[in-house]
């Protein structure tokens, strides 16, 4: 736990010498307390103070940064155990198992599968984060796979060997993408450090306990080994989620810096369905890092959009720009939706008037990212606000008609809604789902 002003106070040498700007130790006490200040203002300060507090000022959960380049992604750094107290900061990775006893062939038809899996939801781009490449062979093949890979991605990699000779000309190969390795066990944690501290890579723990991972964090630590990623092994769903919520409690709870590092799921399934539902469970229950075989889209689609929905601040509304937008190749003779300005509201209505291929207009109005029953029993979804949005934003000038289409569950919205913008209103379907055969009656 970060500690109070009065637990500072105790620790600076109370000269109140005003050196640091303000007027007394207590009072420069609360603003590092608050975060406003550092404790190098503080020119009196002990060596053991200052250590004490620069500990305590680090995140309970190291930030770990996974690859190289535009590709690179960070894990960790999360201080809270639920999302409503906050948020969740650092949206847990998702990365594909690749065995090295594939054909070449099979390899690159993957990773070219994976390359396209991007997808565009209510705005933003989501995409998976890593290959895991897993030694079954000798050195020379796993070294193979290791350039093949990073010959044909750009995404980063993780190296799997229990043959340490193989796992160090591997990671020489591919130090510049600044792979992870895995792994660190308590049979060989000596002998892979020196991998790890040379080539500066992050590198994964396991162990099948969780005193048995702070040991070895402990143990790497003092080989000079800080960015570490911990995994208690492939489980039963309900043991895996058990301790990767031990681990996040511990962390922030209970302040224990030796397991204050991302967490790693490996997800060991035949079925990609129940493949899928695993890693969900594991990206809600809190691993930083989730690896998978399957590539199918469906299969990661349904992963990242759940991984979407968990990352988002649940205090700030995906929300758009309020604007008027043309959908298609729009003119004067097109009719005009009205909804609010939340994310998902508005591209649902945009995926439906697109699905019609009726060019249109979507009016979206500056709710502070509500949706459209949210903001109409706010009062900030109503006539007026309806009105001032068609003024700003032109549509008097961008249309010839005068007509607007309302959704159907504020269709009491009607008549004042006419009386104060001039239009007429047409009562659209309340479910977005009606608007391609509503568009296509409307004449």
């Amino acid at each position: 736990m970060a500690l109070s002003g009065l637990d500072i106070y105790k620790l600076l040498p109370k000269t109140n010498c005003r050196k640091c700007g303000l007027a007394t130790c207590l009072a420069f006490a609360m603003q590092l307390a608050k975060k406003t200040l550092t404790i190098e203002k503080c020119p009196f300060i002990s060596p053991e103070a200052k250590a004490a507090l620069e500990e305590q000022a680090l995140p309970p959960i190291k930030l770990i940064t996974l690859g190289s380049g535009d590709s690179k992604f960070d894990i960790g750094n999360e201080t809270v155990m639920f999302r409503h107290e906050e948020k969740f900061r650092n949206p847990a990775g998702l990365g594909f198992i690749i065995e090295d006893n594939l054909p070449d062939i099979e390899i690159k038809k993957r990773l070219e599968k994976i390359n396209q899996l991007k997808f565009e939801r209510i705005g933003q781009l989501l995409e998976v984060n890593l290959i895991a490449i897993n030694k079954n062979t000798d050195a020379k093949r796993f070294l193979e796979v290791t350039k093949l890979v990073l010959n044909n991605t750009l995404l980063p990699i993780m190296l799997m060997s229990a043959d340490l000779a193989a796992l160090k000309e591997a990671a020489a190969a591919a130090k510049l993408r600044n792979p992870l390795l895995y792994c660190a066990t308590k049979d060989n944690f000596s002998q892979i450090a020196p991998i790890a501290k040379e080539f500066q890579l992050p590198l994964v723990v396991v162990a099948q306990d969780i005193a048995g991972l702070a040991q070895l964090a402990k143990e790497l630590n003092s080989l000079g080994v800080r960015d570490l990623i911990l995994d208690t092994g492939v489980k039963p769903v309900s043991d895996k989620i058990w301790d990767l919520t031990q681990l996040r409690r511990q962390a922030l709870k209970k302040s224990n810096r030796s397991l204050g590092y991302p967490s790693l799921a490996i997800v060991d399934k035949n079925d990609f369905y129940e493949e899928a539902i695993e890693a969900g469970a594991y990206i809600a229950k809190y691993a930083g890092l989730v690896l998978i075989r399957g590539v199918e889209t469906w299969e990661v689609l349904a992963i990242l959009t759940l991984r979407q929905n968990i990352y988002t601040d649940p205090q700030k509304p995906l929300q758009i720009e309020p604007k008027l937008y043309p959908v298609g190749k729009a003119t004067a003779e097109s009719p005009v939706l009205i909804t609010t300005n939340f994310s998902l509201s508005y591209f649902t209505v945009l995926g439906e008037v697109e699905a019609s291929k009726i060019p249109s207009y979507i009016l979206s109005v500056d709710t502070e990212g509500m949706s459209v029953l949210t903001a109409w029993a706010a009062e900030k979804f109503n006539a007026e606000s309806i009105a001032k949005s068609l003024d700003k934003f032109g549509v008097q000038d961008a249309v010839k008609h005068r007509n607007l289409i309302i959704p159907g569950y504020v269709a009491v919205l009607s008549g004042d809604l006419e009386e104060k913008s001039g239009f007429k209103v047409i009562v659209g379907p309340k479910e977005a789902a009606g608007i391609p055969a509503f568009l296509k009656n409307l004449n």
